[in-house]
């Protein structure tokens, strides 16, 4: 007998130890990921569960229409949800065009080259950077030296640059992932680079760009350090201007610098304070806020699906 063959049921007990172990671990990593997820939703769902009992008694129409008070039981979210609402506005319509621009050139237009390695490099890191940091950017840029003071335009050019890196790579993730065949077959037709660009790829890309900018705007909605940070009021019994006027040209720009405020800025405002009725308040404000959120990840989850359903290649 050969010294393979005396080796070989030495070597198939060894290979059957080591299928056995193999097994043991993914049936152990399996239950550790069960159990870790199970006590992540069980822990979100407590606290849900407790700021709803805390909250939904006071939600209603007074609370949703109504302005800050000292009292409260008047107090209201009206100037917090509306100044969001601006907020959100004029980030989605700096962000997406910036975004989609950047991360266009970047995947069709650049070549490969140690300068847009750095870019690269750095648009990465800066999806990671602290918020404070753009909020300290976001004073000394916008409300000091371009002098835009403690305004909605201030406030939603800061969370611009917050989310911006988030869009890019997002849109740029979708952009690469459209096949190149697409891109050839519409050169063999004769289409120039932009017109295959437009006609093509973005209309192709279009799912993951919508998604990857309102999940952008979902985090952008929950942010407070830079709003704090710029100067945004925690206490507004108005609502800024808005946009529209019924006087010819109809539009009315004086909105974009008047002072405001923000959901999660009224929010911590309130859970600062020592009163019980505050407490409530900031619970009843936390549920407005995960309800807005919700509704803006539920509006990315149906036009991916919807654009998805479109594309045929």
């Amino acid at each position: 007998m050969s010294v393979p063959e005396a080796a070989r049921p030495e070597a198939v007990r060894i290979e059957i130890s080591n299928r056995k172990r193999g097994r043991l671990a993914d049936r152990a990593f399996s239950i550790l990921g069960l159990f870790a997820t199970t006590i992540g939703l069980l822990v979100l769902l407590v606290l849900l569960i407790d700021v709803m009992i805390d909250g939904l008694p006071r939600l209603g129409w007074d609370f949703l229409t109504s302005y800050p008070s000292r009292k409260p039981e008047r107090a209201g979210i009206l100037s917090a949800w509306v100044g969001t609402a601006w907020l959100m506005v004029l980030t989605a319509l700096i962000t997406f065009p910036l975004g989609v621009a950047s991360a266009t050139y970047l995947e069709e237009y650049s070549r490969k080259s140690w300068l847009t390695g750095f870019i690269e490099i750095n648009i990465a890191n800066l999806a990671g950077v602290p918020s404070i940091i753009y909020g300290l950017l976001g004073l000394g840029l916008f409300v000091r030296w371009m002098n835009l003071d403690r305004s909605v335009l201030a406030g939603a050019m800061t969370l611009a640059i917050l989310v911006l890196p988030i869009v890019i790579l997002a849109s740029r993730e979708s952009i690469r992932a459209i096949p190149a065949s697409i891109r050839e077959a519409s050169y063999a037709l004769g289409a120039s680079k932009w017109q295959t660009i437009r006609h093509q790829v973005l209309p192709a890309a279009m799912p993951g760009i919508l998604t990857g900018t309102i999940l952008a705007m979902s985090r952008a909605i929950g942010e407070t350090a830079p709003l704090i940070t710029i100067g945004a009021l925690t206490y507004v019994a108005f609502v800024p201007t808005l946009p529209i006027s019924p006087e010819p040209p109809f539009i009315n720009p004086q909105g974009l610098f008047d002072p405001f405020t923000a959901l999660p800025i009224q929010i911590f405002n309130w859970v600062s304070r020592p009163q019980r009725g505050f407490s409530i308040n900031a619970a009843a404000g936390i549920l407005v806020l995960l309800f807005i959120t919700f509704v803006m990840n539920g509006i990315a989850v149906y036009l991916r699906h919807r654009y998805q359903k479109q594309i045929r290649w």
